[in-house]
Parts: C-alpha cells; sequence; structure tokens
C-alpha cells in the first residue's frame, strides 16, 4: 500500500503539507498542490478512512442491520436511508440478520468493533437483551419498522395494527366471513401486530376469533409462502380469504394455490403486506397494505444523523415517528354477495 510518507518523499515536501493538499488545499501553493496531486495520482495514493477516523474520533459510516435484504421491502428501507446518508457525505453498511438472533448478535459487536457513527436496526431479537447490550456502548441506534418508547432511543415505524385492520375489513366488505391469517414467525412485533389488527377487524363486524384461522412460518419468504398455500389445500372447510404478512408469502401462497386450480379471487381472495413492486405484476394483481418504506429509511436516517450531530450535542430528544399505511385493492379481491 501507497502511504502519505510514500507521496510526501517523492513530492518533495511533507508529510503536513500532503494532509493539507488533501484535508485544506486552500492553504497550499497552487504550484506544490499541483505537484503533489500529479505524485498522488502517478503512485494511486488512497487515504487511509481508518486513519482518519480514529483521528477524528468519528466515522463517516452509518450501519444497517435489516432482516431480510432479500425481501424487497427492506431494499426500499436502505434506498431511503442511504440517500439521506449520502446528502450529508456519509455512507451506509447494509448487514443481513436473516431474522437470526445471533446474527443480529454479530454484527452488532462488529459493528462496535468498527466504531461506526450509528446504527439503523431492525431488531430480530424478541428479548431485546442484544440491544440492550449494544446500548451500553454509548453508539446511537434507531429501530426501523420497531415501534419503541421514546426514552430508549428513536424508532420510525408503520402502524402494523392498523394495517392488519385495513386488510381484514376489507375481506369482510367483500362478503368473506372467515380469513385465514399466515403470519411468519410470531417473535417478530410486526406479526403479532398485524394478526391484532386482523382481529380488531373481525370484532369491528361482530365476528368471533375463531373466524381467523392463524398459519404460522418460519420465514416470510416465498417458499415458506407455498408450504402454507399446501396447507390452505388441506383444510376442511377450506377459508374463503388469506391476509399473508407479507407480499412474498402472498407471491408463494398464490403460486401455490394456482397451481392446484384454486382461482383467484372467485374460490379464494388474497391479501399481502408491503406493497412491494412485484405484488401489482404478479399473475393475478395483489391488494396489498401499502408501508411508505422509503421514508420510513430517510427518516430514520435523518434522526440518526441528527442525533450524532456535533453540533446539536446534548441538544437531541428521541422521538417516536409512526407512519399510516394505505390499502391498494387490486384483482386478487373481488366482492362476493353476502349469504
Amino acid at each position: 500500500m501507497v502511504g502519505i510518507k510514500d507521496v510526501a518523499r517523492q513530492a518533495n515536501v511533507s508529510v503536513g503539507t500532503v494532509s493539507n493538499v488533501i484535508n485544506r488545499p486552500d492553504m497550499v501553493a497552487e504550484e506544490t498542490r499541483e505537484r503533489v496531486l500529479a505524485v498522488i495520482d502517478r503512485l494511486g495514493y488512497v487515504r487511509s478512512e481508518t486513519a482518519r477516523q480514529l483521528r477524528a474520533g468519528r466515522s463517516r459510516i452509518i450501519a444497517m442491520l435489516v432482516l431480510d435484504m432479500a425481501n424487497p421491502f427492506f431494499v426500499e428501507v436502505a434506498t431511503g436511508a442511504e440517500r439521506a446518508a449520502r446528502e450529508t457525505g456519509l455512507g451506509v453498511m447494509l448487514c443481513n440478520s436473516a431474522q437470526n438472533p445471533d446474527e443480529e448478535a454479530d454484527y452488532l459487536s462488529l459493528f462496535a468493533e468498527q466504531r461506526v457513527r450509528g446504527v439503523l436496526v431492525t431488531p430480530a431479537d424478541p428479548t431485546g437483551r442484544n440491544l440492550a447490550n449494544f446500548g451500553r456502548l454509548g453508539i446511537p441506534h434507531v429501530y426501523v419498522d420497531h415501534d419503541m418508547p421514546r426514552s430508549e432511543a428513536c424508532s420510525v415505524s408503520v402502524d402494523d395494527i392498523t394495517g392488519g385492520t385495513l386488510a381484514v375489513r376489507h375481506l369482510i366488505e367483500c362478503g368473506h366471513t372467515g380469513v385465514a391469517y399466515i403470519s411468519g414467525p410470531m417473535h417478530l412485533a410486526q406479526c403479532q401486530d398485524r394478526r391484532t389488527g386482523a382481529l380488531r377487524a373481525l370484532a369491528e363486524a361482530g365476528l368471533p376469533e375463531a373466524r381467523l384461522v392463524h398459519v404460522e412460518t418460519e420465514r416470510l419468504d416465498v417458499s415458506a409462502g407455498r408450504d402454507a398455500g399446501a396447507r390452505l389445500l388441506g383444510m376442511s372447510p377450506r377459508p374463503t380469504a388469506v391476509f399473508c404478512a407479507n407480499d412474498l408469502l402472498a407471491l408463494g401462497v398464490l403460486q401455490s394455490l394456482y397451481g392446484a386450480g384454486v382461482r383467484i379471487p372467485q374460490d379464494m381472495a388474497l391479501v399481502g403486506y408491503d406493497d412491494i413492486e412485484f405484488a401489482a405484476a404478479a399473475a393475478v394483481p395483489l391488494t396489498s397494505v401499502r408501508q411508505p418504506a422509503f421514508r420510513m429509511g430517510r427518516t430514520a436516517a435523518e434522526l440518526l444523523i441528527e442525533e450524532t450531530d456535533e453540533g446539536a450535542a446534548g441538544d437531541h430528544e428521541h422521538r417516536r415517528i409512526v407512519l399510516q399505511p394505505e390499502l391498494v385493492v387490486r384483482e386478487s379481491t373481488l366482492a362476493r354477495t353476502r349469504g
């Protein structure tokens, strides 16, 4: 590796002069500056961000830990965060916990070792111990897609109880009196809240909780959705409507039912969650609860940047921001005749 001393030697200047050319070019005479820049270009010198960080005591990197990087929803969240970070000269290191608390703990340790500026995190550990331990290190973090009390840290989430209510209320309005809820792992708060919302919609309609058939899956992906669809096909009586905790599950259910000759929505209506791009492009365009994913990521990053701004030291107050979802109706749900 070419170092700053190599540049200084070749340009016949001091190390301090090279540093000024890189960091404070207006302090160096034009002729000297051009000579140093020519040597930097010829040698291929790249300054060490690690060394700069150690001197400054601050990193220009924000870490982001999501549940599933294969899910387009989290890609959109990360894009919003990256946009906000880039506008302030920061970068984002994106990592994937794969919904695994052990992997989450490993990444949080890595972030501490790398002295990142702060962390945006969607928790995978249902006990909260991983982030409780991380919080003691004094590294700021913001919860994304997860609601937390203001006193602990900032959080940006979507009202998933309302989202679940919107989905099942729509199915009831279409004439369905029984609904299957396909969830991911129920230790995830999002899956719990969406079920709570579904039950609220049933209660509003005067229907008992037993009218919600709960099918829990180990993952929130298309493969798990196909497996859940096979379980639906084996039920008797078979539900006429399905609400899935995310669109990937719904797309898997759609594949399974479609392959078995079940007509969507004539035989079974289907609602997803997130409104990812593939929802509208499915074989049967999918009704889905839309989350403002880009806005969520951007807002979370802005809160973290504000908290880590040297000029605002001591003035930052943790905030709890809850965004509202909306229902997007497509061909996978149709009105049925009550009776």
